[in-house]
């Protein structure tokens, strides 16, 4: 069978082949070989499974697009990933040098040392596709501080001697003083400049060191939310550097919301009661509350703080608690969505029962959770004017047939698919499903 469809040299069915891991190394070694870039990329995103003869095919091939997927993967043999280090194209050897965080340190110095600035830039950065950060080479320091592509990259380990200091403070980059400013050994004089940069984006990262004095971090918070304020657009002619920095101090209040402090949550009983939301979400995020902490958090006026802790330790929210929760769920940004896509709390049968005639669509979208749901609640939620809440119950089985039939002919798409998706759909009408779809 798997003969057939590679001779049907159909792209999708060849592409599908490639992903599937427990495709027989034989064919797979075959789809190596085939003209189609795409079918031999998809080899190597699933290549965890892979036998060590395809990638030995597929390390020298003449695409960019899968030598660069060789570059990424982290199932690549150490020994031919290193030969991508040679790579003629730029942008593999930048792919690299972002993803194998762990290379050998013959590797790295290639790296940091490549002709090419993207290259130098990917080997030396504030951010790297995986942890641990890689480490540069404290003799190759000096190198990366003077180069204006990796010394952001850098600064973090850097020594701190007085010139160094000196320099880096007055860095025309901000990123650069950003770095500067989360570095361990900062004295507290240049901690202070710091804190009044003109870049918003570096006195956020004062305000988050756990050294910085309160009334300095009160002050950075405040200043903080009125420059961003009272910023004004940037003009249609500025140049990169410009918007980009424009960018990120309109951003700063939000960065000051979302940052997550280890330090916090490593010791959070100090900061259950912060002014400041990403000290609480922090400490929120601390497997070892005592009971009133928990509490007290749970019930914030600030719903990320309610969320976070609830995510952290379900198993301290009681019934009453989760439901408070959930009925002051106001699905608002970006930072809060995944409690949409998350079942994090759970409720008992008779809580999920009477959440099925509640007038909140979102609660009674959680009555099908319960097993044992009555049939003729199942039967109600089936016709429910809200779609989230009718493709819920479309896989329970206690929904009668009647019910999920006329599911099956729902207008909404998702609720239509869930109920051909029930395994409690009779053999012939899925028969039927299958016949209509010309399968």
């Amino acid at each position: 069978m798997l003969a057939e469809i590679i001779a049907m040299d159909d792209h999708w069915l060849l592409h599908g082949l490639a992903l599937n891991d427990r495709l027989p190394d034989r064919f797979r070694i075959r789809l190596a070989a085939h003209q189609d870039k795409a079918v031999r990329s998809a080899l190597v995103v699933r290549a965890a499974t892979a036998p060590r003869e395809m990638l030995e095919q597929l390390i020298d091939d003449p695409d960019p697009q899968v030598r660069a997927y060789l570059a990424r993967g982290q199932h690549t043999p150490p020994d031919l990933r290193a030969r991508l280090v040679a790579d003629s194209v730029p942008s593999i050897r930048a792919a690299l040098a972002k993803h194998w965080t762990q290379a050998p340190e013959a590797v790295r110095r290639i790296l940091l040392t490549d002709p090419e600035a993207e290259v130098r830039a990917a080997a030396c950065s504030t951010y790297f596709a995986y942890r641990p950060h890689p480490v540069p080479p404290s003799d190759l320091l000096p190198t990366l501080l003077a180069d204006p592509v990796t010394r952001a990259g850098a600064v973090i380990h850097a020594v701190l001697d007085a010139d160094t200091l000196l320099r880096l403070a007055g860095d025309p980059d901000s990123e650069v003083r950003a770095e500067l400013a989360r570095h361990p050994d900062l004295p507290p004089s240049v901690r202070e400049a710091l804190a009044v940069d003109s870049a918003l984006s570096v006195r956020v990262k004062v305000f988050a060191r756990p050294d910085t004095p309160e009334h300095v971090r009160a002050q950075i918070h405040t200043s903080v939310h009125e420059l961003s304020r009272s910023m004004a657009d940037p003009s249609p002619d500025a140049d990169d550097e410009t918007v980009l920095q424009w960018y990120q101090d309109v951003a700063a209040p939000t960065e000051l919301r979302i940052l997550r402090l280890q330090w916090v949550t490593a010791d959070p009983l100090p900061h259950i009661d912060s002014p400041y939301v990403a000290f609480r979400v922090s400490a929120a995020l601390s497997k070892a509350l005592p009971a009133d902490a928990v509490a007290r958090l749970l019930d914030d006026e600030e719903e990320i703080v309610r969320l976070t802790l609830a995510r952290t330790a379900p198993h301290l929210v009681d019934p009453t608690t989760a439901e408070n929760i959930e009925r002051r769920y106001r699905r608002r940004d970006k930072f809060t969505f995944w409690w949409d896509n998350e079942e994090v709390l759970t409720f008992p049968s008779e809580a999920l029962r009477r959440f099925a005639t509640d007038p909140e669509p979102r609660l009674r979208s959680f009555a099908p959770r319960d097993p044992n749901l009555p049939s003729e609640l199942a039967e109600k939620l089936a016709s429910d004017p809200e779609d989230r809440v009718r493709r819920a119950v479309a896989p329970h089985r206690n929904l009668p047939l009647p019910s999920l039939y006329r599911l099956l002919a729902d207008s909404s798409e998702h609720v239509a698919e869930a109920a051909g998706a029930s395994p409690f759909l009779p053999v012939e009408r899925m028969e039927w499903l299958l016949t209509r779809a010309g399968l």
